[in-house]
């Protein structure tokens, strides 16, 4: 059986702009280049999407308004011809200690089961520290990107961690480190 190789995605500030807890479509914007960057990556690459929303926790939105953005997100790139195999989504508060939070691999231990993925060979890309201890705990290489919450975050992130300038120049820096033959 052969494995296979995947990307998995922070949401806000990777893929869209934060803006907070977003809980009506209205409000989602897309960072202009992700629409060519995750097509470009999907050649070589499954790709999941790993959200932390502790807005539903705090009662700030509420699951169905998540899930609505969630849902819409996908739909958008899929119109682009954008596959994203699975969206998961963490609706606890870090003080909740969930067994699901980002940086606890829970949800991509469960796509390396169901989609037989070679975590050795696979990323995890987002704005935030969690999202590189995410790609550590789950045995994969984690890209730090500089949008969204990632300026902020810098400093916490150790020196050996790979840092880009946004969602574009992450998947060219896969995509040169990695055979894609």
């Amino acid at each position: 059986m052969q494995y296979k190789r995947a990307v998995f995605l922070d949401r806000d500030g990777t893929i869209i702009k934060d803006k907070g807890y977003i809980g009506d479509i209205t409000k989602v914007t897309f960072f202009p280049f992700a629409f060519d960057a995750l097509l470009k990556i999907q050649q070589f690459f499954m790709l999941f999407i790993v959200t932390n929303q502790a807005g539903i926790a705090k009662g700030i939105v509420t699951h169905d308004e998540v899930t609505a953005v969630n849902s819409y997100i996908v739909r958008v790139l899929s119109n682009k011809g954008i596959k994203i195999q699975a969206l998961y989504c963490c609706p606890h508060k870090k003080e909740d200690d969930c067994k699901c939070r980002k940086p606890k691999p829970y949800f991509i231990e469960q796509a390396i089961s169901k989609y037989k993925i070679d975590s050795s060979k696979s990323f995890v890309v987002g704005d935030h520290p969690s999202d590189v201890m995410l790609a550590q705990n789950a045995g994969m290489q984690g890209i730090y990107v500089l949008t969204g919450h990632g300026q902020k975050h810098r400093g916490e992130i150790n020196n050996n961690v790979i840092v880009k300038k946004n969602l574009h120049y992450a998947v060219d820096y896969i995509l040169k480190s990695v055979n894609t033959q």
